[in-house]
C-alpha cells in the first residue's frame, strides 16, 4: 500500500465502521440490519403463536431453545472469526469430535468431569490447527476448514464407527434438559446467557473486538494501526474450537447419544444465523444482539415449520435460501443506495 492508499482505506473503513452521525439518533438505532431481524423475529413469533397450534406453550419454548442452544454457542465465536474476515467451515465436526470423545472415554471408565476437560482440550487443538494454518502457513480459511471439517469427522468416525455410546451419568444426562419450574426455560440458558455477555463485551467493548472489526476492513490497515494480525485471528478461531468443543458436550448429554456423525451440517445453521444478523461475509461488520436475533429467527421458523409438518428436506431449504439472501441482501442495497445518490448528484445543477 503507497502513501496516497493510506487516507482512502481508512476513510472508507471509517464509512464502514462507524454509523452515519448526520442521521437522526432514532434512525442509526432502528433503521439497521440488526433491528430489521428483530423485527422479523417478533413478527415470526406472533404469526406462528397465532396460526400453528401449540406453537406458543412453555412446551413448545423450552424445546425451541434447547434446539437453538448449539447453534447459538457456536454463533458467537463464529460472529468473531467472519467479522475478521475468515470463515471456518469445521465447527460441526469439531462438535462431533467431542461428542465421540465423551463417549469413548466415559465408556472407557473416565469420569465424566474429567472427559469433559479433555474435549475442551481437543476443541482448543483443533481451533488451533485452523488457526496456525490460516495466520502462519497463511493458507486461505475457507479452503483449510474445508479440509479440517473432512479430518475432523474423519476421526470421529474412525474413532466410533457406526455405532453408539447411550450410557451417560444421569444427573449430566437431566441437567442438559432441565427447566427451571413450569417456565419451558431449560437451565442451560443461563450458561448460554454468560457466554453471550463475554463474547458481546469481547467484541464491542475491548481493543481485541476493535481489532477483529479492523481486520475485517483491511488488514494493512490494521497492521498499520498496531493491530497484531496473526495473534488476533488465532485467538478467534481457537476459540471457535473451544465453543463447538463445549456444544458437543452438551449435544451428547442432551441426546444421551455419542455417534461419528452428530451435528452433520449444523454448520449451515450457523453461518445462516450469522449472516442473517447482519455481519457481513467480507468481515469488518456486525453486531452480536443482531447474531443471536438471526439464531432465534431461524430456530422460530424451523419450530414452526415442523410443528406445521413441513420435511425437513423443505426446512433445509429454506435455510438454504436465507443463508444466500443474507449475503446478496447487503449488496443489493447498498447499490441501490449507490444507484440514488448518483441520480441525485445527475440532477443536482
Amino acid at each position: 500500500m503507497t502513501g496516497t492508499d493510506a487516507p482512502t482505506t481508512s476513510a472508507t473503513a471509517a464509512a464502514r465502521t462507524y454509523p452515519d452521525y448526520g442521521r437522526p439518533l432514532w434512525q442509526r438505532w432502528l433503521l439497521t440490519r440488526e433491528s430489521a431481524v428483530i423485527a422479523a423475529l417478533v413478527v415470526v413469533a406472533v404469526v406462528a403463536a397465532a396460526v400453528v397450534p401449540n406453537f406458543g406453550t412453555p412446551i413448545t419454548l423450552g424445546f425451541l431453545l434447547l434446539d437453538v442452544t448449539p447453534i447459538l454457542l457456536i454463533a458467537l465465536p463464529m460472529t468473531l472469526v467472519i467479522v475478521s474476515g475468515e470463515i471456518d467451515l469445521s465447527v460441526a465436526s469439531t462438535l462431533g469430535l467431542s461428542s465421540v470423545l465423551l463417549g469413548v472415554l466415559t465408556k472407557a471408565g473416565w469420569p465424566i468431569e474429567a472427559a469433559m476437560v479433555v474435549c475442551l482440550v481437543v476443541g482448543i487443538v483443533a481451533g488451533a490447527v485452523n488457526g496456525f494454518l490460516v495466520t502462519v502457513v497463511g493458507l486461505p480459511s475457507l479452503a483449510v476448514t474445508i479440509g479440517t471439517l473432512a479430518l475432523f469427522r474423519g476421526i470421529a468416525v474412525g474413532l466410533l464407527g457406526t455405532t453408539a455410546i447411550t450410557e451417560f451419568p444421569f444427573f449430566w444426562q437431566n441437567l442438559a434438559q432441565q427447566r427451571f419450574g413450569t417456565s419451558g426455560i431449560p437451565v442451560v440458558m443461563v450458561l448460554v446467557v454468560v457466554l453471550i455477555v463475554v463474547f458481546a463485551l469481547l467484541l464491542h467493548a475491548t481493543p481485541y473486538g476493535r481489532g477483529l472489526f479492523a481486520l475485517g476492513l483491511s488488514s494493512e490497515t490494521a497492521q498499520f494501526s498496531g493491530v497484531h494480525v496473526a495473534r488476533t485471528k488465532f485467538v478467534a478461531f481457537m476459540l471457535t474450537g473451544l465453543v463447538a468443543a463445549l456444544a458437543g458436550i452438551y449435544w451428547t448429554l442432551r441426546y444421551g447419544s455419542a455417534r461419528g456423525d452428530n451435528a452433520v451440517g449444523l454448520e449451515l445453521s450457523v453461518i445462516a444465523a450469522v449472516l442473517l444478523g447482519g455481519v457481513s461475509i467480507f468481515g469488518g461488520k456486525g453486531a452480536m444482539h443482531g447474531v443471536i436475533a438471526g439464531v432465534l429467527l431461524i430456530g422460530v421458523l424451523q419450530s414452526a415449520l415442523r410443528l406445521a409438518n413441513v420435511s425437513s428436506d423443505a426446512i433445509n431449504i429454506i435455510t438454504g435460501v436465507l443463508l444466500i439472501v443474507s449475503v446478496l441482501s447487503p449488496r443489493v442495497l447498498a447499490w441501490i443506495r449507490a444507484t440514488r445518490a448518483t441520480r441525485r448528484r445527475n440532477l443536482t445543477p
